[in-house]
């Protein structure tokens, strides 16, 4: 009776806590100050400044004359000012309505195009001219014949326009009379060499919708007895008037462009959310949101109409029209009873395939098959033909040739994986691998595809036909050495994959492509080390050999080292184990130019841990190494280690296991493990003669921030915390959270034993607050840490609460990265550097 009064208590307790979070947010707001943007030291903003590295893309391995690769330049972090560019915020979605696109991405801002090399030495890049002064390139796609590159530039004034690239001349040419809509989706797919499909803004569609903030009555849902049970999403619709302006912003025309200029419409305008061409180019597979819209879901789960539409006719045939997804039961293994997953087989002219449950979407049910793969063939009519029948969940399928194609099955409950090789002729499946998705070190990969003469991206094969190319992490004890390797074809069940190549010490090296070449085959890879920044690489044709001495490399691309000139930190992997067994890792930085032996006298060096829980269902799982000791260092916005160059010691990504053997849920035991993992991190740390076990912080993001608050109300190893972006009580995510599948409802003790906010008063450790004001993400509303700051404040606690303006779940801009590094640096130097505890 106690046990079951002190539950109901709980179950009480937060639910009020809940109310009052909603009735008080209004007039509880956290004070504010006149402060501006602050400035770190200015070798934080030297690397928050650095450039980002390129990124590639190959031509196509069909492609007229030589292999090139479009090289592709990032843009740095937006401003504020950037940020503050019109935005709405709808059916789950963030766009800008001026440009038809979605905000807050990143873009290119050069393009170039260089040739692979055929000698020793790397060739030169060639920009692209042709394109505006201050190019904002969003999307890229190369054409089947490599001749020329489709690309979609954003301009805040006149929206996104299309650009044709001629490779050969490396010129862009803008084609007019087409303003593309990007609301929902990429809006370009090629039809073939000479013309593409794009979904365009209606030049019908008249003046936008006004948002009116007069009511014309009330806003009223209503639910009569049906379970509807949803995760807390953000940026929902709210009332007739979003609906308006959400569809008018949303509604494309499918349009034919030739690269001559003409366009031609097809069919009727709609919301389209997808478009893709079938590999002949004669058929469109569209998928198109329709009302009734939700004001709980997000559009991905609107009614959905799933056409194929001619390109010489622009008629449509209607292959499914699934209704709202309101009524998931909330388990990972559930989904809608109906069709799903639609897709065009890349092996041949014009096939839909698409899934559907066999157990009618719910897990619980029994059932030998889970869900069955169809397909139809043009003209599209009758019913689809089943192929396979899977026995877990379907993942995805990659499609090699009449005979082959490889599929993907997997269970969330129990971290079940299974690799197939299909027979869509035949419909036979023959298992090429079954583990599970957490097993890092047996995984074997995952297939390598290559672009077929149409453009389409297949399954890439050996030379003789009998073994697919598969690319893996090659994860160990010792860190991850990706690999190539040949998956056999004809060795039965459960065959054994042949590598080819693999990353050798001193070097990170992961393959981009598999090459033919007259003497073999050629690997494109990414290559760096803890000295070298990432540049591209050829391998000379090699036989079979994975050693270093044999391995011979010929650089493609010569990127310049972002960080030159500035003292980087030492790396060190670090292996150690929890109390009961578990094996850990974590990746200890170390001021440059630290020496240990010499720096005893001065004893070791205050320390800042950054970490972020993760669920695993077998201690062997939880115990494999992540991560390479010799990747380039690259320090993004939202990094620790900016404090290895002011004098700190960092414990990065510290794993901190929640493991839940068999019926067992990890969270269970969440607090505990948390700790547990802690405390073995700083041992580990402390016997590295680096870390000073008197002077720590820690840190996280989202649920790192989450783990964060946890720790110090569970825990006195920390002087000070730092949280950014997290949910605190979890009463106010009722139904899951993070790996979480059980609602409130049914672990009332859990979401109470787990929330942070349950024990406020006992958190008088410093801990420093940050959230976006515009956090999108779901869960972390932020009205959590505006919660959870006014409770701190009520009980005592020495806490600091900064709301970052126009930032999201992710912080973006420039100045509220930098002024973020501002406030964590003088947490740091306040609470957690001065020897003699801070008061």
């Amino acid at each position: 009776m106690a046990a079951r009064a002190s539950r109901l208590f709980q179950l009480s307790a937060m639910l009020s806590v809940s109310l009052c979070a909603v009735t008080l947010a209004a007039q509880d707001k956290p004070s504010t100050t006149d402060l501006k943007y602050q400035l770190p030291p200015e070798v934080m903003v030297k690397l928050v400044d650095a450039a980002p590295t390129p990124t590639i893309s190959l031509s196509p391995a069909h492609a007229s004359g030589p292999r090139r690769i479009l090289i592709q330049q990032s843009s740095s972090l937006p401003t504020i000012a950037d940020l503050a560019e019109p935005e709405l915020r709808l059916a789950g979605l963030r766009f800008n309505p001026k440009a038809g696109a979605p905000s807050r991405t990143r873009y290119f801002v050069s393009l170039k195009l260089q040739e692979l090399p055929t000698g020793s030495k790397p060739t030169a890049e060639t920009p692209i001219t042709g394109l505006p002064p201050k190019p904002h390139i969003l999307y890229t796609h190369w054409s089947a014949d490599g001749r020329h590159i489709a690309c979609v530039n954003e301009d805040s004034a006149t929206g996104l326009s299309l650009w044709i690239v001629d490779v050969t001349s490396a010129h862009a040419t803008h084609i007019p009379g087409v303003r593309l809509n990007a609301v929902l989706t990429d809006p370009i797919t090629w039809l073939n060499d000479t013309a593409l499909a794009v979904l365009a803004i209606p030049a019908d569609r008249g003046p936008a919708p006004i948002h009116s903030d007069l009511p014309t009555g009330p806003v009223i849902q209503e639910n009569e007895g049906r379970a509807t049970p949803a995760p807390t999403y953000e940026d929902l619709l709210k009332s007739p008037s979003d609906e308006r302006i959400f569809e008018y912003h949303a509604t494309s025309q499918i349009t034919e462009v030739k690269l001559a200029g003409t366009t031609r419409k097809l069919g009727k305008s709609g919301v389209f959310a997808g478009l893709e061409s079938s590999p002949d180019g004669r058929y469109l597979l569209a998928e198109e949101l329709h009302r009734p819209f939700s004001y709980n879901q997000p559009s991905e789960r609107f009614p959905t109409r799933r056409e194929v539409y001619s390109v010489s006719t622009g008629e449509a045939k209607l292959l499914d029209d699934s209704p709202l997804i309101d009524n998931l039961p909330i388990d990972r293994d559930a989904v809608e009873p109906g069709p799903r997953d639609y897709g065009w087989r890349a092996d041949v002219p014009a096939t839909v395939y698409w899934v559907k449950a066999a157990d009618g979407g719910d897990p619980k049910r029994e059932s030998a098959v889970r869900d069955r793969i169809y397909t139809l063939d043009a003209p599209f009519t009758g019913e689809g033909k089943p192929i396979a029948d899977l026995a877990l969940r379907f993942r995805n399928i990659e499609w090699g040739s009449e005979h082959l194609a490889v599929v993907t099955e997997v269970r969330w409950k129990d971290r079940h994986l299974i690799l197939a090789v299909l027979d869509p002729a035949a419909g036979k499946l023959t298992q090429l691998y079954q583990g599970s998705t957490q097993d890092r070190y047996n995984d074997p990969g995952r297939p390598m595809l290559t672009r077929d003469p149409q453009g389409q991206l297949v399954l890439q094969t050996t030379a003789d036909g009998q073994g697919i190319y598969f690319s893996g992490a090659g994860a160990s004890p010792k860190g991850d050495t990706p690999f190539v390797a040949v998956m056999p074809l004809n060795n039965g069940e459960n065959p054994t994959e042949s590598r080819l190549w693999q990353s050798q010490a001193p070097f990170y090296e992961l393959a981009s492509a598999v090459i033919p070449s007259a003497n073999g085959i050629q690997i494109l890879a990414r290559r760096e080390s803890v000295e070298q920044s990432p540049n591209y690489f050829l391998t000379a044709p090699i036989t079979g050999s994975t050693t270093a001495s044999q391995t011979q490399w010929t650089a493609v691309t010569v990127f310049p080292n972002p960080y030159a000139g500035l003292p980087m930190p030492t790396h060190q992997l670090l292996h150690y184990k929890r109390a009961d067994g578990v094996d850990l890792t974590a990746d200890l930085y170390l001021p440059a130019g630290y020496d240990k032996d010499a720096a005893k006298a001065k004893g070791p060096l205050p320390t800042l841990m950054e970490a972020y829980p993760a669920e695993f269902k077998s201690r062997a799982a939880a115990s494999q190494a992540t991560g390479s000791p010799y990747e380039f260092v690259r320090i993004g916005a939202g990094s620790p280690v900016f404090f290895a160059m002011t004098g700190y010691a960092v414990l990065a990504n510290a794993a901190i296991p929640i493991i839940g053997e068999g019926s067992a849920e990890p969270n269970d035991t969440y607090v505990d493990q948390l700790v547990a993992g802690a405390r073995a991190a700083i041992d580990a740390g402390v016997a590295t003669g680096s870390v000073d076990r008197s002077r720590l912080a820690v840190m996280g993001h989202s649920y790192g921030a989450f783990m964060t608050a946890n720790l110090l109300a569970h825990c006195d190893f920390f002087r000070a915390g730092i949280a950014r972006s997290g949910a605190y009580n979890r009463s106010l995510t009722p139904f899951g959270f993070q790996n979480e599948e059980r609602t409130y409802w049914q672990a009332p003790e859990v979401y109470y034993k787990m929330s942070p906010f349950s024990y406020a008063d006992k958190i008088k450790t410093p801990i420093l607050l940050f959230h976006g004001e515009a956090d999108n993400n779901t869960g972390t509303f932020p009205i959590q840490s505006e919660r959870f700051y006014s409770a701190l404040k009520g009980e005592g606690a020495t806490v600091r609460f900064v709301l970052l303006p126009l930032e999201a779940h992710g912080y973006q801009g420039r100045e509220s990265v930098l002024h973020m590094l501002w406030e964590m640096e003088r947490w740091l130097d306040k609470y957690v550097k001065p020897q003699p505890p801070a008061a």
